[in-house]
């Protein structure tokens, strides 16, 4: 029997959630590293950060360290799915638990660079998220596809092609251990 979607998004959750804490710090600290590294060699302004949620890879200080010399913008939830807000504090608790940075009137339709969390990664290197979604309705409206780097704060991947044609493609995959980059896409450049 093939394996779903649902089945492997279920299967990496476990994965997530049984982590150690200890182990969790160490692979936060690499990961954040990691991430740094990638952001100062790309040269691009506009970037979309995610204000982790439990499960999701803390990249806090790499959020905090880029907003000095770059435009940092979050989500900002609108209905099933957001909009992107320069990242701004106080932040405020939202719908599933989502810290978020005010509104803003302003129409923001340019980012250079997207990190996006994932709960799972498939042989497309097309992501599994929640379930919800909401990163696919984003990058659908779009109009020019960023430079997007999938964050996992462990590998959780199958070569297995399960993702559907709408499921938001990567450039890269960073997790604390390992960096894959997505073949295709780079043909495609």
């Amino acid at each position: 029997m093939p394996l779903t979607k649902s089945q492997f998004r279920e299967k990496c959750l476990k994965k997530l959630s049984s982590s150690g804490h200890i182990r969790k710090n160490y692979s936060t600290y690499l990961l954040n590293r990691s991430l740094l590294r990638e952001l100062s060699a790309k040269k691009r302004k506009n970037i979309l950060f995610y204000y982790p949620l439990q499960n999701e890879a803390d990249i806090r200080k790499v959020l905090q360290k880029m907003r000095k010399k770059h435009n940092v913008f979050v989500p900002f939830m609108v209905g099933k799915s957001f909009k992107m807000v320069p990242f701004r504090l106080p932040l405020k608790k939202k719908k599933f638990g989502i810290l978020e940075a005010g509104n803003t009137l302003r129409d923001i339709k340019k980012i250079d660079i997207a990190i996006v969390p994932v709960v799972g990664v498939d042989g497309n290197l097309q992501r599994i998220g929640f379930g919800k979604g909401m990163y696919d309705r984003f990058f659908e409206k779009l109009q020019k596809r960023p430079y997007t780097i999938f964050i996992q704060p462990e590998l959780c991947y199958t070569k297995e092609k399960i993702c559907d044609a709408y499921d938001v493609t990567g450039d890269m995959l960073l997790t604390p251990t390992k960096r894959i980059m997505n073949k295709a896409i780079k043909k495609r450049k």
